[in-house]
């Protein structure tokens, strides 16, 4: 099967970010013709376009690095009901300048989740209004709302819950059909 590079955007800078640990449980459980890359998103300066005159270097590396991959994952908290700052920088960031944007077509998925109940069900339905707006073909189903998740996870930061593990192993297996069927690549 054809390797398919995906970078993968997390919302959260914390060290201990539960958010991370669920994107890197994700990128282990993926099939492996998936090529999970993480992005660092906390050195992008916030989006000014007084800044396109001279971008900085963390602008373009970030741009490369999105227009390198083949499609894009998003992992993220919920803050204040809403995308994190963080996130929709970077989303802004690579929107730009206009016309040039990173992310145009490449297909997506949002994995939202949070301390409570909801799962971060706010902040997923902001993701991909946004994503949307950029031309991120973002994957319709299953939609993945991690609720209690740091309660899927051990004092190392492994994965320990069986549900959550078999629900994001099927969620992996569907964002690749998604991607290939986006791309057009060969069954």
């Amino acid at each position: 099967m054809q390797k398919i590079n995906v970078s993968v955007l997390v919302g959260s800078l914390r060290r201990q970010s539960v958010s991370r640990k669920l994107a890197k449980a994700i990128a282990a459980l993926a099939p492996s013709h998936l090529e999970l890359d993480f992005v660092e998103l906390g050195e992008l300066p916030l989006y000014n376009e007084d800044l396109e005159q001279d971008p900085p270097a963390a602008f373009t590396r970030f741009r490369s690095a999105i227009a390198a991959s083949q499609a894009v994952l998003f992992v993220t908290p919920e803050y204040n009901r809403g995308v994190p700052g963080l996130l929709k920088n970077a989303i802004d960031v690579g929107s730009r300048p206009w016309g040039k944007s990173v992310w145009s077509g490449k297909p997506a998925a949002v994995v939202s989740m949070s301390y409570g109940m909801l799962g971060g069900l706010g902040a997923h339905h902001q993701l991909r209004q946004v994503a949307a707006g950029v031309n991120l073909s973002t994957m319709p189903h299953p939609e993945a709302y991690i609720s209690n998740a740091p309660s899927s996870f051990n004092e190392a930061g492994e994965l320990t819950n069986a549900a959550t593990g078999e629900f994001l192993t099927a969620f992996g297996r569907a964002f690749a059909d998604w991607i290939a069927l986006q791309l057009r690549l060969p069954a």
